[in-house]
């Protein structure tokens, strides 16, 4: 959620912030109710005072209680549909974020490694799953439906390595290792922004128990520190979180619908960091750091890409995706993300710090990923060998028992 204080003095700013997002809010209709909430508090606030004056007429006392409590309710409805106009705006695009209309005007920063040449024919990674009994697609459609896989033999034994891999950096760089839950609450589900402009429809919800199946780590250990203060010594506050991960993909259909890149439920390694925000933008360029960090430890070929304005999701005020070659495609695929959402969740989830000078302040958020799925893919393609065997990358081996090929 926006800071109201931000919009009233800075309406313009605010306007263009969305429309470089794409988006069309009403700001005049914000600033209006606003009026009026202030308005109306500064009137029961007076109300109440006179409440307590002391008045030896009772009728009048009486009268002056229901007068309050229709104020009150009159409040409370105000101050409801200005949260709810509040809640459909986005963050807005940090400064340094490019305008741009959509994914096409992303910037590629950097890329690092070169896509491999093959003197062979290159399988794509499906075909080299059925040669070696890695991932079974029909057998769990079966029993799930479309989108979901058995990941089998050295595969699975590939995702954990991943995972540990990707665990020690983060212990090593102090890190908190949390497994949270994946169930979690609507109120924690809408304060961190992902249930609004179609997040609904993205998200698995059990409507019986109001209870939503988390897309991302992120999503439930966001609000851990929901209506509490940090302490500054604490800060910055670094959590890396593995969990199961559930997406409807309602948006996709048709799109990606062969083997694992895009399906309803795979497992994720994330960091989350709470901060001060004058240390956010370092936090931000820290995470993709350690992120590069893990996939030249790869040696995946890989591309730093910039999201423009409008392919940042409500949330991110900037984010940053590494794209990895995927050899059977000839093209780079998202593999890893990391965003900064200064305080637009901690603002509705209530999450401050205490200055120097003994302030309450908003604390900036950030997330990343460390390792989903996705990079098993390109591990496939890009180690593959004309046998159709698949090197594993030096760095993993250990964490498969020293195993060094799959397929022999």
């Amino acid at each position: 959620m926006l800071d109201i204080k931000l919009i009233r003095e800075n309406p313009e700013e605010v306007k263009k912030g969305i429309k470089a997002k794409g988006r069309d809010i009403d700001i005049s209709a914000i600033l209006k109710l606003d009026e009026t909430k202030r308005s109306l508090q500064t009137e029961v606030d007076s109300m109440r005072q006179g409440r307590h004056d002391k008045t030896e007429d009772r009728e009048a006392a009486r009268k002056l209680k229901e007068q309050v409590k229709v104020k009150e309710e009159e409040l409370d409805k105000i101050s409801q549909d200005l949260n709810k106009l509040l809640a459909d705006a986005p963050n807005l695009p940090r400064p340094d974020v490019k305008v741009g209309k959509d994914e096409s005007e992303n910037e590629v920063l950097k890329k690092v490694g070169k896509p491999p040449k093959f003197d062979f024919k290159a399988r794509d990674y499906m075909e080299l799953a059925k040669m070696h009994d890695l991932i079974d697609m029909e057998r769990a459609g079966k029993i799930s439906g479309s989108r979901f896989s058995y990941l089998k033999n050295e595969v699975a034994l590939l995702e954990f390595a991943l995972l540990q891999y990707g665990l020690d950096l983060m212990l090593k760089n102090n890190f908190i290792p949390v497994i949270p839950p994946v169930l979690v609450g609507e109120k924690a589900m809408r304060a961190m922004g992902y249930l609004e402009h179609g997040g609904e429809e993205e998200t698995y919800h059990f409507e019986k128990d109001n209870l939503y199946l988390v897309g991302t780590s992120e999503q439930s250990v966001g609000p851990m520190h929901m209506d509490e203060v940090l302490n500054l010594k604490d800060l910055p506050k670094r959590y890396v979180a593995f969990s199961t991960c559930f997406r409807r993909e309602a948006g996709s259909y048709g799109k990606d619908t062969r083997g694992i890149l895009r399906v309803h439920q795979f497992n994720k390694l994330e960091m989350v960091i709470y901060t001060k925000p004058e240390d956010s933008d370092k936090e931000h360029d820290f995470i993709l750091s350690l992120e590069e960090q893990l996939m030249q430890g790869l040696k995946l070929p890989y591309q730093v890409i910039k999201m423009c304005s409008a392919d940042l999701g409500d949330p991110a005020a900037r984010k940053y995706d590494i794209e990895t070659w995927i050899p059977s495609e000839g093209k780079y695929r998202e593999t890893h993300s990391c965003s900064t959402t200064t305080d637009f969740q901690s603002r509705r989830l209530n999450i401050k710090f205490k200055d120097t000078d003994g302030k309450l302040k908003l604390v900036h958020m950030l997330n990343g990923t460390v390792f989903s799925e996705r990079p098993i893919i390109a591990i496939l393609e890009n180690y593959q060998q004309e046998d159709g065997t698949i090197l594993i990358p030096e760095i993993l081996q250990p964490y498969m028992g020293g195993r060094k090929v799959i397929g022999k």
